[in-house]
């Protein structure tokens, strides 16, 4: 077995472990009433411990990027020299994760090697799965409207144009993550995203999305690419490949915004 077939495994086994821890937290503080902050700020905290410490005995030749580990120089340099980064976000969605009842958050663990993202994991710890790479199919087409993943509170621009466009209809979800995998799932069709991110919010999404032989790409088309100098992605697009081209084609049509 390679090193390359040995991390989609790992990756796996990390995003679902820490999930695990994470739900195990959230009940604990739930059953505290202790306030959405504390929650918040304890759940990156356990993640983020848990993922750093195990890739570096698992993958020590390795760089890491992470949401919650504060960047150095020296990590700085050391990740854009390197031609294999993990980079992870290990509590995607604080907020609903802060939220009682929400399901909705995600953990992402993703490796990419030369800036592509060839191995992924996203867990959905409330409900007990996690996607990952490598290939495999996805879900049948449905056949009704195209629907749209969108923001809870600010659906994006182009999301609204393209549900326009297409007579759509949307689906509000919480994390990154989340809205990814329904698409990967099967429960929604397109996800165009560009109210800003980072390449943590994407990079394990994108990988698992492109192995479910899905379209992912920036919402200009243009490939994404990761462990970047800045890594701030401002938009992404996952969606079904059928309702690329059109997609594509409505977006690139659009008036800029101010």
């Amino acid at each position: 077995m390679s090193l390359l077939d040995q991390d989609h495994s790992l990756a796996a086994r990390l995003a679902t472990e820490a999930g695990e821890l994470l739900v195990q937290l959230r009940r604990e503080l739930f059953a505290k009433n202790s306030p959405q902050y504390v929650v918040k700020a304890a759940g990156d905290q356990i993640a983020n411990r848990f993922l750093i410490d195990a890739l570096r005995s698992e993958r020590p030749e390795d760089a890491i990027l992470s949401e919650e580990e504060g960047e150095n120089r020296e990590n700085y340099l050391s990740r854009l020299q390197a031609e294999r980064v993990w980079i992870i976000d290990p509590l995607d969605g604080t907020r609903e994760f802060s939220e009682p009842g929400r399901t909705d958050w995600a953990v992402h663990v993703a490796m990419c090697v030369a800036g592509e993202p060839l191995v992924g994991a996203v867990s959905l710890p409330e409900l007990g799965v996690t996607y990952s790479t490598p290939e495999t199919a996805a879900p049948p087409p449905s056949n009704g409207p195209p629907r749209l993943v969108v923001s809870r509170s600010r659906p994006a621009y182009e999301a609204m144009a393209i549900r326009a466009a297409l007579d759509g209809v949307l689906h509000p979800l919480g994390s990154a993550g989340a809205k990814a995998m329904a698409v990967v799932r099967g429960e929604a069709d397109i996800y165009a995203h560009s109210g800003g991110q980072y390449e943590w919010d994407s990079c394990a999404p994108a990988a698992v999305a492109m192995a479910y032989g899905l379209h992912c790409s920036r919402i200009d088309g243009s490939p994404l690419i990761y462990n970047q100098a800045d890594v701030y992605m401002p938009d992404l697009l996952i969606c079904r490949k059928e309702h690329a081209e059109r997609v594509l084609a409505e977006v690139a049509g659009l008036a800029p915004t101010a």
